[in-house]
């Protein structure tokens, strides 16, 4: 490469969870790491709900720093259309994520990575040495372009740059996800989330909390039009009516609502090719019922770095040898289409069905073993056995795979 050329091991795309995390895997493997964020400004603005779960900070080795963490929660509670209300009681905690995301990146930067703000990947060209594939030629806007690496690592997030420079995959089905940040908001620690068809079709809404009685109050729905009239409509009709709304404290002026889109559609087909792997949103990882991400994005970013290293110490960056990166994440991810088919016979319910199911779940999910579960299934032939026919089980089995275990926040 000429000295007009940037070099490196590892180009990672984007400065979110997932990128943050994979720059500060590969930087601890003795990598040559760049990592590039479009914006001027990491973590802002922040699109998702804000919270993780302590298994998911076990099963990454992460020790949160005091400024990240926002408010500790017990862990969820599902409130049905009727007003019956069910929890998953796991602790956790909600984050000021754009501190968390500018911490992660911090990390990789101490760990020896590079990170230039204000770049955006625009093209990427295969370099091919005495026949063999050596790496891409990444052009684009920002002075570290053009960058020749041999491995790129998209954490764009579900605008899946790089997949879509390459024609990797289709793209995908997506959810629009609005919130608002209220004060005042009264709460006992728990994450709310609301299955109310009438407001969020094929979705939900929920109500996380923050610390200075602060809360998060959105929902994700596939009819995206009528998003933001049906959060106000949420709201105007509920307890969270006259509260304030303010503008959270990385947004310095502009409308006080936020969010953005969600892939659901599940992984996509190709999570890598010749030098390069998808990560997080960018690979459409993402928790099938209530959407969670972040666990997703940070534990493939773990897989993502391990298989580079690997590849680049073996001088082999073909798909073949990248494809250990799916291994990895097919056997530790959950069974997404078992879990989608259960999303959807829920959604396949009435609000009255989806009421009836939940009466028969005992008033705490995480405690329910093989008699619980047999108790639960005695209790919906008695009440309504024609809800067999309608897959019950499938949309029930849903809820267990929320759980922070399996990804689900």
């Amino acid at each position: 490469m000429d000295d007009t050329v940037t070099s490196c091991d590892v180009l990672v795309v984007g400065a979110g969870p997932g990128g943050g995390n994979a720059a500060l895997q590969c930087a601890r493997l003795g990598l040559n790491t760049i990592l590039i964020e479009d914006h001027h400004e990491i973590g802002t603005p922040v699109h998702c709900g804000e919270c993780i779960s302590d298994v998911a900070c076990q099963n990454l080795g992460l020790t949160l720093p005091e400024h990240v963490i926002s408010k500790e929660v017990k862990g969820i509670r599902v409130i049905f259309p009727d007003g019956t209300e069910k929890c998953l009681s796991e602790h956790g905690y909600v984050l000021e994520k754009h501190l968390f995301e500018q911490w992660i990146a911090e990390s990789a930067v101490s760990e020896g990575a590079k990170l230039s703000l204000g770049h955006k990947i625009t093209g990427m060209e295969k370099v091919y040495l005495e026949g063999k594939f050596s790496g891409w030629r990444c052009e684009g806007k920002g002075e570290e372009f053009p960058i020749f690496t041999k491995v790129v690592i998209d954490a764009s997030g579900v605008a899946s740059v790089c997949s879509r420079l390459l024609n990797l995959n289709p793209r995908g089905k997506v959810v629009a996800g609005m919130q608002y940040e209220l004060e005042g908001v009264p709460t006992d620690g728990y994450l709310d989330f609301y299955i109310w068809p009438s407001y969020a079709e094929k979705g939900y809404l929920w109500m996380i909390p923050k610390c200075d009685g602060r809360a998060n109050i959105g929902l994700v729905t596939e009819d995206k039009p009528r998003t933001k009239k049906a959060l106000d409509e949420f709201i105007e009709n509920t307890h969270f009516k006259g509260l304030n709304q303010n503008l959270p404290a990385w947004k310095k002026k502009g409308n006080p609502a936020f969010g953005g889109t969600i892939p659901i559609s599940g992984p996509h087909e190709n999570t890598h090719s010749d030098g390069l792997l998808l990560v997080g949103d960018a690979a459409g990882f993402t928790s099938p019922l209530f959407e969670g991400g972040s666990h997703l994005a940070l534990k493939s970013a773990v897989f993502a770095a391990q298989t580079a290293a690997e590849a680049i110490s073996d001088n082999d960056l073909s798909a073949k040898k990248l494809s250990k990166y799916a291994s990895l994440w097919k056997d530790e991810f959950p069974p997404y289409d078992k879990i989608l088919k259960g999303k959807n016979a829920l959604f396949d319910l009435t609000d009255e069905e989806m009421s009836i199911m939940a009466r028969c779940l005992p008033d705490e999910m995480s405690e329910m073993g093989i008699s619980g579960k047999a108790m639960v299934g005695v209790r919906l032939l008695f009440k309504s056995p024609s809800l067999y026919a309608k897959n019950i089980i499938r949309a029930m089995l849903a809820f267990g795979y929320s759980r922070a275990k399996y990804y689900g926040w």
